[in-house]
């Protein structure tokens, strides 16, 4: 079976086709259908325009049309007999209502991936101190991601790339070999991020002390000595705080990739030797960049990006080697994307970082990584003329398909809200509406800060201390606040709109699953007993943190499938599907249309790689619930009644449990 909207979908494709025929057009059959979810439910629960479309094609008035299409609907079934109700609205309109209870009993699926693997790259981290918020945006992004496409048929492998080689770890080694630094730290990678930014402090004091940076660079390069090693081990370890630390939110990774070993394995040298056949790839032999070798930009590739830049002349021709022979970052990463897609003669050994993750090296085992037909790059849109020159690269050097599968996930950075800056000690005395975080000056809420900050003002207002620990309420809240906006969006994080109980947050959607919860078990426990009728609504419990329940994990592979019916205690079967009533209260209607959206809200999600439309999705559905819940007391009345309304409950819970598993959120019992 087909997703709902594909199927009348195709159903109207079919009969304008014999339309188009029967008037002795046929052409006219190519157009494209669009439908809509009118928001009047007067309007049917779904519409379409395309009788207007056809109109001049056809050449006869779109009303017309419409009655001409309906006719060919009715007369094929009206698609499988889910709709019970079609008509014609001016000028043209085809509104379609449907029939819920065919509905109920019909199996949907939104369209099979068939298999395609996707690697998906997110965190990527600096290995050179602890995680920031602004970090943690990126991984919540990448791992809700991951659990989309697997969700959809995907085979996914989740990669974080480890730049061993970069400014970045070199100056926290600059800064622990020159800068004496005390005070309490309980992690390494705490005390490197002060270190980090000391060694900045002196870098602006003294501009010439950055050549200390230069030397250690080539030192990281080389990979062999006492700075080598010293490098090696700073990354090792804060890599495993880092590992530790996204554990705690349910994220996870396949495969650990140091851009050290795609030097060492001879990656770039594979690279540099492909691109040297094109006409792109050349050294410069004069001006500012003499000695470097470059990858040239076409005048019409220019964009926006380049644009804004045009004063340093790298963003026209992109350098990829510098003239001391020190490899730019985008050399690297072209290099990489190669190897992601299968395109070199090289491949990495593989060893054991921890249980299940796998890292790159020059020993170890062979192992199936790589060879993707899709790539997802999870990357803050200041990383879009770099990614934007690997796709160039590609379609240089004549692999255009994979140009055209290699996806950049570009998100706005984290800053701090006015009054979190304040309870971090940031001078907010300036009145901006945000604050920057700079791991240069030290600015920043790191992960573990912010979790443990969140963690104890949530302990602090609950009276039910049982079920869900009060860090993971935390650790979901964070999630889903970083997870809402769209990803374009600079998210400007406050703590206490990260933790309300009401609109679109994470505790919302989580008490709403635990209120659905609550109802079901009360109806299995009135279907014991025999009783029919509870007096209404289970309205026990107060609005505040607590419940239990587990922790949600990346979903199964496979499909999302539709079919949910329910006996008196709400348990799904096709069986015991309850009559619907005659006539739906208006509450009931708005909840079955949102639940009947599920699949085609995932399948776009898994398109257009947007976690907030999950979101959006899961937060209406709960808005939609508690509406439901106020207005149709769901445990009081005839038992046709009872029946019906935990059929809903329960195909509530279903899919939003769904949502939350593919926003890695938990789904307690009670809250």
């Amino acid at each position: 079976m087909l997703m709902l909207s594909q199927l009348i979908k195709n159903s109207l494709e079919q009969c304008i086709h014999k339309v188009s025929e029967d008037l002795g057009i046929p052409g006219s059959s190519a157009v494209k259908v669009a439908l809509e979810q009118p928001a009047n439910a007067d309007h049917g629960d779904y519409s379409s325009n395309i009788a207007m479309q056809l109109a001049r094609t056809l050449r006869k008035a779109p009303a017309v049309i419409a009655e001409l299409i309906i006719a060919e609907l009715k007369s094929s079934g009206s698609v499988n007999g889910l709709l019970q109700r079609i008509e014609v609205a001016p000028p043209g309109f085809i509104n379609m209502y449907i029939d819920w209870q065919v509905w109920a009993t019909t199996d949907f699926a939104i369209p099979q991936a068939g298999g395609e693997k996707v690697i998906v790259e997110h965190t990527s981290v600096n290995p050179n101190k602890s995680m920031h918020i602004g970090h943690l945006r990126n991984s919540c992004i990448g791992d809700a991601l991951v659990r989309i496409l697997r969700k959809t048929g995907h085979t996914v492998e989740v990669h974080n790339y480890v730049d061993d080689l970069g400014n970045q770890l070199a100056d926290t080694v600059v800064g622990l070999l020159n800068v004496p630094l005390a005070g309490e730290h309980v992690r390494f990678g705490d005390y490197c991020w002060d270190i980090y930014a000391e060694i900045n402090k002196e870098y602006a004091e003294h501009p010439e002390s950055v050549n200390k940076r230069t030397e250690i660079l080539h030192a990281l390069e080389e990979g062999h000595g006492n700075t080598a090693w010293i490098g090696n081990l700073v990354a090792g370890q804060i890599v495993k705080e880092h590992v530790e630390e996204m554990r705690s939110f349910g994220i996870h990774y396949d495969l650990l990739v140091w851009e050290s070993s795609i030097l060492k394995e001879g990656f770039w040298s594979s690279a540099f030797g492909l691109l040297s056949q094109t006409d792109v790839f050349v050294q410069e032999k004069e001006g500012k960049l003499a000695g470097c070798w470059v990858l040239k930009q076409s005048a019409a590739g220019t964009g926006a990006q380049e644009t804004q830049e045009t004063e340093e002349e790298h963003q026209k021709d992109k350098v990829l080697v510098r003239s001391n022979g020190i490899l730019t970052y985008t050399a690297k990463d072209i290099a990489y994307h190669l190897w992601k897609f299968g395109l070199l003669d090289k491949d990495f050994a593989y060893s054991e970082f921890g249980s299940g993750l796998w890292t790159t090296g020059l020993r170890g085992e062979t192992l199936p990584f790589g060879r993707a037909d899709k790539v997802v790059n999870v990357i803050d849109y200041r990383q879009e003329y770099p990614q934007a020159m690997v796709k160039q690269a590609f379609q240089a050097l004549g692999y255009s398909e994979q140009a055209d599968r290699l996806h950049h996930v570009s998100y706005g950075v984290v800053s701090l809200s006015p009054a979190s800056a304040a309870e971090l000690g940031i001078d907010t005395s300036a009145g901006k509406s945000s604050y920057a975080m700079s791991g240069r000056q030290g600015i920043g809420i790191k992960v573990t800060e912010l979790v443990r900050l969140m963690e104890h003002s949530i302990e602090a207002t609950r009276s039910d201390k049982n079920g869900l620990s009060s860090r993971l309420i935390a650790t979901a809240a964070i999630r889903y606040y970083l997870l809402r906006f769209n990803l374009g969006t600079e998210i400007v994080f406050d703590f206490k709109q990260a933790m309300e109980i009401s609109g679109n947050t994470g505790v919302y959607l989580m008490y709403a699953y635990a209120r659905a919860s609550r109802v079901l078990s009360k109806g299995s426990a009135l279907a014991e007993s025999g009783t029919g009728n509870s007096g209404g609504n289970e309205h026990g419990g107060s609005r505040e943190y607590g419940g239990h329940g587990n922790s949600g994990d990346n979903g199964d592979n496979g499909s999302s499938k539709h079919s949910a019916s329910s006996g008196l205690d709400g348990s799904s079967a096709h069986g015991d599907l309850p009559l619907f009533p005659p006539q739906l209260e208006a509450a009931e209607l708005s909840l079955l249309r949102q639940l009947s959206l599920w699949q085609d809200t995932l399948y776009t999600a898994s398109r257009e790689l947007t976690p907030n439309t999950i979101c959006n999705y899961a937060h209406s559905l709960a808005v939609l619930f508690s509406n439901f819940y106020s207005a149709c007391p769901i445990l009081k009345g005839e038992a046709s009644s009872v029946a019906f309304r935990l059929w809903l409950t329960r195909s509530f819970t279903d899919i939003l449990g769904e949502a939350l598993d593919v926003l890695g959120l938990p789904k307690p019992e009670r809250m």
